[in-house]
């Protein structure tokens, strides 16, 4: 990103308005005072994850003005009596040294920069004047967004300190519990803590002792809680209206490589069960220790049929199940959801984070939205109280030596995944590849370096916060290390701020049309990293038609266009045989791709977007190969990585 002054001249401030890449940050140009807008966008910081504002730097056409503010100690005294005016803004969150003067080159101009802290559970919401239903802001990649009643409304309730499963349910009873899931349950809980006081209580004490039954000590109601009836109800009551109508448990096996196969197993509330936490905990804890990617089968227990974990993989994962079940809010949208793939896990739960995700990578602190589930859970040995649980799944997955796992949070609806990969840190195939491509200067990188650009070819992309998750660097540090890897030619970079993210070099993106989907590229194949002999190749790369465009629909003799490739109606009539059609032949697609190139280069994202394809797809699946087999020329024959890398039919006369 170009930093340019008010009067054009490169200055010197990259590093400053880029130390803080990872988080969010706003520029605002405040020529005219403190912008109207400052206060939305520290809402939505405070509501979200933080991030830096700074003011006297104005963002146009992708290049940053430095416009420099005058006086800016009059400025800062106005911020601090703005930010502490309850009128203004409903909470004060920063400290003496989250506002800053940062000194420009501009004779008598300085800039601010206001680091606003993610706000504690305890003062969310943070909103703008006098009401939080109209003031309340939050962040996502376009901007501020004012939030609707409902996410204000669950902002409120995580502030409270009586847990969220510990309401009584009015009009709930003893028929309302499924007797076989708490005789299970205590069956387990005995086989886990056999000399536990808890075991020798009846039913009804069992309950009271972990939270499942409540009497209310400033009145006369007690009765059964949202946490007893999560754990051991029975399915239709915890879907009544009055009590969790948007309740949903669902764990999908996604194995199979036919995208017409949306899964190979599934395990959700179908009427075949008894749906309850506890009973959804047995089965797919069960379903965790077997399939790909898992080398050792969970121990059986004689008695109850379900299995022990053994190993720390297993123990991750029963602590990666078991926090998605006691961190959710059931009141949200979507429900828990369990996705997996051959090569990876991801959980999915409603809510927010309660903590900040550093918080919860650095470990020691405990937050549960649900501490009476969580009390149960920890009954089983499972969920730890210690605020450890995402320590203990990076340190087994590390012990695996598989990437380290990703925890994100998505709004509207609000919801947590954490993603588990089973791919390799530092995978051979990978290494070579680099290796191969760059020589001598990557093998002279450091360890840190190096993971940086595996991760960066494995994940198709890498960012400022991911490496933070992997890395033990500090996040200033992880800004030099990737600016270092683009200065030396192994990424490039794009966006700014929490938007930045760093490519490969001749893997960036592609723009326009082409469809972003779950085959987009998560390894690093491309050509580069095929065999020099295409010996899978199928029949039809050594037979093909003396005319390419020798195909249903397409026509022969369609003019050149000055337009844009992926707006050419010509290249859009050539690319109909695949752009039309849902699941084309690889015939078809290797015959219209020859087809789209002859006479002519394009890249990778023109035919994407001419073909309606993904980027990893056709490069992975079509055009290496095609290379490889001498069908497609290279624009940069030398340079087989390059940014701008375009393809032709080989023997095709350029006319562009």
């Amino acid at each position: 990103m170009e930093i340019m002054s008010s009067g054009q001249q490169p200055l010197d401030l990259f590093d400053t308005l880029t130390y803080f890449e990872g988080a969010d940050v706003e520029y605002k140009s405040a020529r005219g005072g403190l912008p109207g807008s400052l206060w939305e966008t520290y809402s939505a910081f405070a509501n979200t994850s933080g991030g830096s504002i700074w003011l006297g730097v104005a963002q146009k056409n992708g290049k940053l003005e430095i416009q420099g503010i005058e006086q800016p100690q009059k400025r800062v005294c106005d911020l601090w009596n703005l930010v502490n005016n309850r009128e203004k803004i409903s909470r004060n969150l920063l400290k003496e040294d989250d506002i800053q003067i940062v000194p420009t080159p501009l004779p008598g101009k300085s800039l601010i920069l206001i680091k606003v802290p993610r706000a504690s559970r305890r003062d969310r919401p943070v909103y703008v004047g006098k009401d939080a239903f109209t003031g309340t802001y939050r962040r996502n990649y376009e901007g501020d967004y004012l939030c609707g009643r409902d996410e204000v409304r669950r902002m409120f309730v995580d502030q409270s300190d009586e847990p969220a499963d510990s309401r009584i349910l009015d009009g709930f009873d003893w028929n309302d519990v499924h007797p076989d899931s708490l005789r299970q349950f205590r069956n387990r809980f005995a086989s886990a803590r056999p000399n536990h006081p808890w075991l020798a209580e009846d039913d009804a004490g069992l309950m009271t002792r972990l939270g499942g039954w409540r009497r209310d000590r400033q009145s006369p109601r007690e009765g059964l809680t949202v946490a007893g009836l999560l754990m051991f109800g029975r399915e239709q009551a915890i879907r009544d209206p009055t009590a969790l109508p948007g309740f949903q448990l669902d764990y999908r096996e996604r194995f199979s490589d036919d995208p017409s196969v949306r899964w190979t197993d599934r395990f959700t509330l179908d009427g075949a069960w008894e749906g309850n936490l506890f009973q959804f905990y047995q089965q797919v804890i069960v379903r965790l220790g077997n399939g790909p990617g898992i080398k050792s089968p969970f121990q059986r227990d004689a008695e109850e049929g379900y299995r022990r974990t053994t190993t720390a993989v297993h123990e991750a994962l029963q602590e990666a199940l078991v926090n998605a079940l006691i961190h959710a809010d059931y009141s949200g949208q979507g429900g828990i959801v369990i996705d997996r793939y051959v090569d990876r896990l991801e959980f999915s739960n409603p809510g927010t984070l309660l903590v900040s995700r550093e918080q919860l990578l650095r470990g020691g602190v405990s937050e549960c939205r649900n501490k009476s589930l969580q009390q149960m859970f920890q009954m089983l040995g499972a969920g730890d109280k210690a605020g450890s649980g995402i320590d203990k799944i990076r340190t087994s997955w590390a012990a695996a030596h598989w990437q380290s796992p990703r925890l994100s949070e998505t709004y509207r609806p609000d919801r947590v995944i954490l993603t588990l990969s089973m791919i390799s840190t530092l995978p051979a195939q990978i290494t070579a590849a680099l290796d191969q491509r760059f020589g001598p200067i990557f093998r002279d990188r450091s360890p840190d370096e190096i993971q940086a650009l595996v991760a960066a070819e494995v994940e198709g992309e890498i960012t400022n916060q991911r490496l933070q998750e992997m890395l033990t660097l500090h996040r200033v540090d992880i800004t030099h290390l990737l600016r270092g890897l683009v200065l030396d030619g192994f990424l490039v970079v794009e966006g700014q701020g929490r938007g930045t993210r760093y490519f490969p070099v001749g893997r960036r993106p592609s723009q326009g049309g082409s469809k972003q989907t779950e085959d987009s590229p998560n390894s690093a194949d491309s050509f580069l990293d095929l065999p020099a002999t295409p010996t899978d190749l199928p029949e039809i790369l050594t037979d093909l038609p003396e005319t390419p465009t020798d195909l249903p629909g397409i026509p022969t003799d369609l003019p050149d266009s000055p337009r844009e490739p992926s707006e050419d109606p010509a290249l859009i009539a050539l690319a109909g045989p695949v752009r039309n059609s849902g699941k084309a032949s690889e015939t078809t697609v290797r015959q219209t791709i020859l087809a789209l190139c002859r006479d002519r280069f394009l890249t990778m994202r023109d035919l994407a977007a001419l073909l309606d394809r993904s980027v990893g797809t056709l490069r992975n699946q079509y055009v290496g190969q095609m290379v490889r087999a001498g069908l497609l020329d290279l624009r940069y024959q030398d340079t087989p990585s390059h940014r701008d890398q375009a393809y032709r039919t080989h023997g095709g006369d350029v006319n562009q």
